[in-house]
């Protein structure tokens, strides 16, 4: 299985990388790591007049950044692990502005490579951790809109990561053992 996680962390070893570093561990197959923030990304520039532009007519993204080339091993991709910090109880800001734009160019293309795939969500919350559940709802709406088919969504704080990452590499190996009927 082929596994790519997109880490909406600049932290390499902070809470988020670990909670989706025990994912990946329970994960058979090679898996493939990103960091947004290391990638130039830019936000959606809602091109034409009317707010959209190529995303609509034709599937793709204008602007010229990492977005096509990461969109292209979401594709290869059998599985996508999204896992981002929480905060204000949402999705971090390089985590949205990558959905924002990946959302954009599937909704009106069937062949975008992306309708079906498999797809885990990991909301890793600091302080109070309050915020992961709503973080996990969004994530977990945006993933449905864009076409995944959402298999589970972990929200995480940091009171509970040593208790989660058992948890979360159990569902690494879940994920490479089941088979979609």
């Amino acid at each position: 299985m082929k596994t790519l996680v997109i880490l909406g962390s600049r932290n390499t070893s902070g809470q988020t990388a670990r909670a989706a570093s025990a994912l990946a561990e329970g994960v058979e197959g090679s898996v493939e790591t990103v960091f947004l923030p290391q990638l130039d990304l830019k936000r959606c520039e809602q091109c034409d007049d009317d707010g959209w532009g190529t995303c609509r007519s034709e599937g793709r993204c204008k602007l010229d950044d990492d977005f096509e080339g990461l969109v292209g091993r979401v594709r290869d991709a059998d599985l996508v692990v999204f896992a981002t910090p929480v905060y204000f109880s949402d999705l971090s800001e390089s985590m949205k502005a990558f959905l924002d734009r990946l959302r954009r160019i599937g909704r009106f293309s069937d062949a975008d490579g992306v309708r079906g795939k498999r797809a885990v969500g990991i909301c890793m919350a600091g302080g109070g951790g309050g915020g992961a559940p709503r973080c996990a709802s969004i994530l977990d709406a945006i993933l449905a809109k864009c076409g995944f088919d959402v298999v589970d969504m972990i929200p995480v704080r940091r009171q509970n990561l040593d208790l989660k990452i058992e948890l979360l590499r159990a569902t690494g190996r879940w994920l490479s053992a089941w088979q979609p009927s």
